[in-house]
């Protein structure tokens, strides 16, 4: 059981992360490329990940990330050094300047009682300049082929969450957002309790929690082992089932409602299919506001989308003809 315990002004202090963080991203994938967990969600994901590590000839790479990162109820917190950073290079920076001394005792932890240390897990402990760049080589390799593919789908999804955690807290201010994440989190009042492998106690004591949400994450929450590093809890997203399929399968831009309302608005639609604001549209799309909203303006004049404000933002919604639309059924 995870607990963490909360001040009289923590949750004041809570934040959610903007977006997916890369490496968070990578360690989960990682982790389930090593296991089965969610079988029904991501084996297509494996399946597809695996034959193009071995293409890309990454096979020995990644058996040597597995060994950094076992899936296991340890792996190093240098992996993940970012609350909720959204550029990978500049949370592979800060993994390579991680202190010497650090490094060391991390990687010692994952190897208890083995004296001398493995050669490679030697030189990295000992801040290796070689061994760590090859390691930042190792981690942009990998996310390119493991994680970047997917990542339209991981801003869709991570978008809708957002969008339900900000509709939680100005409802109910920070305990109803800690409430909306039932039932992976439960929230007694004076403290946030999970499943977790291990027993674990975090008091906050006047630092900022970040909740970071993680597509690759399954069944239950993620915190770092160091209780003194600035805390982070990574929640799982839970795909839906033939996420893979359909994201391969229903490029709007290729489909006849493409040619009909043009491309860039058929994928609009297609990200509608969960209720986003202008924003987040903008945010999964990388496009501009003005161009969300312009978007978003046509199709609702159109009757294919609804809209509805809420608060200081303006929700999206598909309607049923454009449900109808992108199903096919007009």
């Amino acid at each position: 059981m995870l607990r963490i315990h909360f001040g009289t002004e923590d949750l004041n202090r809570l934040r959610v992360a903007a977006g997916p963080d890369p490496l968070w991203e990578t360690v989960h994938s990682l982790h389930l490329l090593q296991n089965r967990q969610a079988a029904l969600v991501f084996d297509p994901w494996r399946r597809e990940v695996r034959a193009a590590l071995a293409k890309a000839g990454l096979t020995e790479t990644v058996a040597a990330l597995h060994r950094l990162c076992p899936w296991a109820e340890y792996f190093p917190d240098f992996l993940t050094p970012g609350q909720g950073i959204d550029d990978l290079e500049t949370g592979i920076e800060q993994v390579l300047s991680v202190p010497i001394r650090r490094l060391g005792r991390e990687i010692g932890h994952l190897y208890p009682g083995t004296r001398p240390l493995p050669p490679g897990a030697r030189s990295l402990a000992g801040g290796d300049p070689r061994t760590l760049s090859g390691l930042g080589d190792a981690l942009r390799r990998y996310h390119a082929v493991a994680v970047a593919p997917y990542a339209g789908e991981i801003r869709t999804v991570v978008a809708a969450d957002r969008l339900v955690r900000a509709d939680a807290a100005l409802n109910a201010g920070p305990g109803g957002l800690l409430t909306s994440y039932q039932p992976d989190l439960a929230w007694r009042g004076d403290r946030l309790e999970s499943a977790y492998p291990v027993a674990k106690e975090l008091a906050l004591e006047g630092r900022a929690l970040t909740l970071i949400p993680s597509f690759f994450c399954v069944r239950s929450p993620v915190a770092l082992a160091d209780h003194e590093l600035p805390p982070v809890l990574v929640h799982p997203l839970t795909p839906a089932p033939g996420w893979l399929a359909r994201s391969r399968a229903t490029d709007p831009a290729q489909l006849p409602v493409g040619q009909l309302i043009g491309p860039t608005r058929a994928t609009v639609l297609d990200a509608l299919e969960r209720p986003l604001t202008t924003t987040q549209i903008g945010e999964a799309l990388r496009i501009t506001l003005s161009t969300a909203s312009r978007h978003a303006t046509v199709l609702r004049e159109s009757g294919l989308v609804t809209s509805e404000r809420r608060g200081s933002a303006v929700v999206h919604t598909r309607s049923r003809l454009g449900d109808a639309l992108m199903d096919g059924r007009l």
